[in-house]
């Protein structure tokens, strides 16, 4: 399909866009192979993007999570007046209730939402630029819910924190690593003591070993494990297993087999030995981030000796000596994740209504959010709620 085929609609020269702004056009195309190849470009060097909005980690959720629960591509591509893309946004369009709701792809399964941009007309964009991107969307488009994005990302403005915004529900525990930084600048020294201590136990089984899986028969047996081991963990904390749903798994091992640079769209770190696998994390790396995505840890005795904190260590040592400037372990306030994070990366939502129908909506949706960052700031509350969803359960 070309790219002409693909689009719903287009401004071109539009005669109420702002002088101020340097888009000219905008896009809408509802085919993925028709965008693939200007979204693939936003990847290169001189670009502003996390790596949660890579082609080959959005293009399988589309395919095989976000179609099968009813949501379909809208991918809005801004250019100037020479036809230089400015700016992508990986949308996907859901309706409910009559509410034609534009949201981030990757559902549950991205940390960070963000569009793709220009890195120079990142740093420059103003309030008018928006007006101009989302006016073609009030065609479509009601509501616009653009939940967990990074205030910044790589010490520069997301240009959406232009937009009416809020925090978010959850926050992300966050570490920075200075470059060259001593090994206690990232773990204190008596936190590592404690950890080389409960290593011990393990460094005396069999094969023993921290490794990066980087052959395909090394991705698939970890995730053949992962996939057996995740939802018994669940079941044990109560939680629903968002693994088990339509097209989840499918989606995973695409993007943990699919190669990017040197390693993959998503990349699994394992603790193991001869007789099993210990503990695994998973995530996505940029060159200057690490973020976590997905962990879990063996079922048998050896959980007793902390597996996934070791695990951390190693990573968390790996990324530095690899220059990485910083890493989460993803949003939610895990005590775990206090042990190895100290600040917090600011994220935040925005509801933006763009129909006199989606004004209500918009309403809804961020009152919704803010009653549930209320529980989650109130120890009390939360703990009720927790009591309630393990009633109901």
């Amino acid at each position: 399909m070309t790219m002409a085929a693909a689009m719903q609609s287009r401004t071109a020269e539009a005669p109420a866009r702002s002088k101020a702004s340097r888009i000219a056009h905008v896009d809408i195309v509802s085919d993925l192979d028709a965008a693939e190849p200007v979204w693939r470009a936003f990847e290169d060097p001189g670009h502003l993007s996390t790596p949660y909005q890579q082609f080959d980690l959005l293009g399988p959720w589309q395919r095989l999570v976000g179609a099968g629960e009813g949501a379909r591509p809208f991918i809005v591509i801004a250019r100037d007046a020479e036809q230089r893309p400015l700016a992508l946004l990986p949308l996907a369009l859901r309706q409910s209730h009559g509410v034609r709701t534009g949201c981030f792809m990757g559902g549950k399964h991205t940390t960070f939402n963000m569009g793709l941009w220009n890195a120079e007309f990142a740093a420059q964009a103003i309030s008018a630029d928006l007006d101009v991107l989302l006016a073609p969307l009030r065609a479509h488009i009601d509501v616009l819910a653009l939940t967990q994005q990074p205030l910044h990302w790589h010490e520069q403005q997301n240009p959406f924190a232009l937009l009416p915004r809020q925090s978010a529900i959850n926050g992300c525990p966050l570490l920075v690593m200075e470059p060259g930084g001593s090994p206690e600048s990232r773990i204190s020294n008596s936190f590592r003591r404690r950890l080389k201590s409960k290593e011990k136990k393990l460094q005396a089984l069999a094969g023993y070993r921290y490794h990066l899986a980087t052959t395909d028969a090394d991705v698939t047996r970890l995730l053949d494990w992962f996939f057996r081991i995740k939802p018994v963990r669940m079941a044990e904390q109560k939680l629903p297993n968002v693994f088990a749903e339509p097209g989840v798994e499918q989606f995973v091992r695409s993007a943990c087999l699919a190669p990017r640079g040197e390693g993959r769209v998503i990349d699994i770190h394992a603790l193991e030995c001869d007789d099993e696998i210990i503990a695994i994390f998973a995530g996505v790396a940029d060159g200057q981030r690490f973020s976590m995505m997905f962990n879990t840890y063996t079922l048998s005795e050896q959980a007793r000796h902390s597996p996934g904190l070791i695990l951390m260590r190693n990573i968390i040592d790996r990324y530095a000596e690899c220059g990485y400037r910083s890493l989460d372990l993803g949003i939610g306030s895990d005590d775990y994740k206090r042990m190895f994070c100290k600040g917090d990366e600011d994220i935040f939502d925005s509801f933006v209504p763009l129909t006199s129908r989606g004004k209500l909506a918009a309403m809804a949706m961020s009152s919704v959010n803010r009653g549930k960052r209320l529980i989650k700031q109130n120890q009390m509350l939360f703990d009720l709620a927790q009591r309630l969803r393990r009633a109901f359960g």
